[in-house]
């Protein structure tokens, strides 16, 4: 669908919107606060997915001159979907979905765990060179880093074994950087808030860093380290995936991946937009400039979709990054029992215990609708159904 100009009482800058459904008095505001930002560029292009956030919505796309907003970036800095296309039909599967889950569950810690020691490629990774140059309140924080690369964490990520519609095998993962994003981004969220006098801005998350000073720069580093550190994470996770796969379905043998993606739907970036320089925060979106591949992933019961973008400039080319959540994680334990779960998860080799009903199909919004929404954001490459699903 084409996107709306939104007719929010008080806000100062347009609010384009992807949304088919109308937004409740409280997203309303968050928006409107958005749109009262002195560095705000041009409009808020809201995605078919967005729900409440903290300062921001989720689905949400702001774009900035020469500022950044911590807060609004978030604090599970980068994170975001890798997919690999392999080339096996469904048919190697065939009763080794228990099996695989296992293997899945023994091979990728979840949740709170980590590695007992860092993986090779922790050691490896280029990135410890600057881990010094970090905010001094993560300095003790290092080996614990180095353990969680190759984890998954828990919430809403997964690590999924699909099947297209051409019955090809897809393997796809979600997850961030872990607990060093997160202390990272808080750290510079607090330094923000300090450096305002909070009563004058529309929300105290609002708090942003002006470009050409300390702050901005040692957040600039921090946010492109943590960001990076998210791309390696599912690196290594997607290299195990791979490997316990190809051991079960081809005695171990390497294959070629037909379609590798890594995005980010959780970052900054330093970008052009109608013709000047900006800062686009994504905030539960990814880039979708024209011809690049994303992800849009579906809950842990429905479609996920593999895309290549329009680049759409209103959208800053940019799209949703899933379904959405239409209700919270407390509405949804609430809502629902084990047997719902049970019954909108059949056919899928997956946790059906109550840890994870926070993470029903039914908590999240229709990813079909969110994908006709977006019609003119995205042309649709794959569309997955998932057979595995592993929660954290």
């Amino acid at each position: 669908m084409p996107y709306q100009k939104l007719n929010i009482s008080g806000a100062e800058a347009e609010v384009l919107s992807w949304v088919s459904h109308g937004l409740s008095p409280e997203e309303q505001a968050m928006l409107r606060n958005v749109s009262r930002l002195p560095c705000l560029y041009k409009h808020v292009a809201l995605m078919p997915d967005a729900h409440l956030g903290i300062g921001s919505m989720v689905g949400s796309v702001i774009a900035t001159k020469e500022a950044v907003i911590p807060a609004t970036v978030g604090v599970d800095i980068g994170c975001g979907m890798m997919a690999v296309k392999t080339p096996f039909r469904s048919g190697v599967l065939d009763r080794r979905l228990p099996e695989l889950r296992h293997q899945i569950e023994r091979t990728i810690p979840v949740g709170f765990n980590d590695h007992k020691n860092p993986v090779d490629e922790s050691y490896e990774w280029e990135g410890w060179s600057e881990f010094d140059r970090l905010h001094e309140g993560v300095q003790d924080r290092r080996q614990k880093a180095m353990k969680q690369l190759g984890t998954l964490g828990g919430g809403n990520h997964f690590v999924e074994v699909c099947i297209d519609t051409e019955d090809r095998v897809w393997l796809m993962l979600h997850s961030g950087s872990r607990n060093i994003g997160n202390e990272v981004a808080r750290r510079h969220i607090d330094t923000a808030k300090h450096l305002h006098r909070l009563s004058e801005l529309p929300d105290p998350n609002l708090a942003y860093f002006v470009q050409g000073t300390d702050e901005f720069r040692n957040y600039w580093h921090d946010v492109d380290w943590a960001q990076r550190y998210a791309l390696k994470n599912r690196e290594v996770m997607m290299k195990r995936l791979v490997y316990q796969f190809s051991r079960m379905v081809n005695d171990g043998e390497p294959f070629e991946a037909e379609v590798t993606v890594n995005c980010h739907h959780n970052y900054v970036a330093h970008e052009q937009h109608f013709g000047e320089e900006v800062y686009v925060t994504r905030k539960g979106a990814i880039n979708a400039a024209e011809g690049l591949y994303g992800i849009i992933p579906g809950s842990m019961g429905a479609k996920s979709y593999i895309i290549k973008g329009l680049g759409n400039p209103e959208s800053f080319h940019s799209c949703s990054h899933g379904a959405g959540r239409k209700m919270s994680r407390t509405a949804a334990k609430k809502r629902f029992t084990r047997q719902d779960l049970e019954r909108q998860t059949e056919g899928v080799e997956c946790r059906k215990d109550k840890g994870v009903i926070d993470e029903i199909p039914g908590a999240y919004k229709d990813i079909d609708e969110v994908m006709r929404n977006q019609e003119d954001l995205v042309e649709v490459v794959a569309e997955l159904k998932q057979v595995v699903c592993v929660k954290g």
